[in-house]
């Protein structure tokens, strides 16, 4: 039986492991001992190991045939030396893997201005945690034109779902956003369909390929606020121009409202031959239970 191995083993991939593990030998790498009981529920062998520790990844390596690699870069610095272990790893004995699917971030694009976009656009991070990524996605793509390994990089963007992935606390507690004439685009994707692309991607993504994981929704950021709202019955949020905003929000949640595209799917659907389970953000929340504030 082939073998998988997950590489950072959270919620996104804990999705996508029952699948997975109908159909090949699920090994799930973690950190941490206690959540080896719940990784085996879930139809994977665990496997305790730590990127931040190059000693305890020897035995990655010849260990699989696919890699679906969801660990996020450290939160400093320049580069991803998390990445750079791993392919250490898997390259310093036996066999390589054939495939590699990587989870990054719509963020590698910088700020696009609204514009529409597909994934030929030049990367211009605006953020070292975009940055980071992009040190991710050369390494690994130089990793497969050397080896030979089919790589394919997923850009996620804001993840969500109908439970724990909304943003009531910041809707709780009144927290701003943009006025309407000086909002951003966002872009969205549902947890559940971006674990699926991710094992898609390891099978039916082409070489060195880039893909946009993302839903069909059009929606500005407020707009989305909004939506969720109303979806948890909370009030929706007090609308301030931009210049306000800097005393109220956090570095973090204002660089993520100074960046505005709208990212085109085509490919993903293309070439993956996928419908998504949740289309738009507006669907989803349509489709589900009464949500609680």
């Amino acid at each position: 039986m082939k073998q998988v191995l997950i590489v950072g083993s959270g919620d996104v991939a804990r999705r996508i492991i029952p699948w997975l593990a109908a159909r090949f030998r699920v090994l799930a790498m973690t950190r941490r001992t206690e959540e080896c009981a719940s990784l085996r529920a879930l139809g994977a062998i665990p496997l305790v190991a730590d990127l931040d520790l190059p000693d305890t990844l020897h035995r990655l390596a010849g260990l699989a045939d696919y890699v679906l690699h969801c660990a996020p870069p450290p939160a400093q610095g320049g580069d991803d030396p998390r990445t750079r272990r791993l392919l250490a790893a898997l390259t310093r004995r036996g066999s390589l893997p054939r495939r590699i699917s990587y989870i990054s971030t719509t963020g590698v694009y910088g700020d696009c201005g609204g514009a529409w976009l597909d994934e030929t656009r030049p990367l211009r991070p605006d953020s070292a945690r975009a940055g980071r990524r992009v040190a991710a996605e050369a390494r690994l793509r130089g990793f497969g034109r050397r080896t030979g390994c089919r790589v394919s990089i997923l850009r996620a963007p804001g993840i969500y779902d109908t439970d724990a992935r909304l943003p009531r606390a910041r809707l709780l507690k009144g927290d701003p956003v943009l006025v309407a004439e000086e909002d951003v685009y966002t872009n969205h994707i549902h947890a559940d369909d971006l674990a699926y692309l991710s094992a898609l991607a390891l099978f039916r993504g082409r070489p060195n390929r880039a893909y946009n994981a993302t839903d069909d929704s059009t929606m500005r950021m407020g707009d989305y606020f909004d939506l969720v709202a109303d979806a948890c019955a909370l009030p929706r949020p007090p609308r301030l121009p931009r210049a306000e905003l800097v005393d109220r929000l956090t570095p973090m949640t204002l660089s993520f409202m100074s960046e505005s595209r709208r990212l085109k799917n085509d490919r993903i659907k293309r070439e993956f031959r996928v419908r998504l389970l949740h289309p738009t953000v507006a669907a989803a929340l349509a489709a589900s239970p009464p949500i609680a504030s």
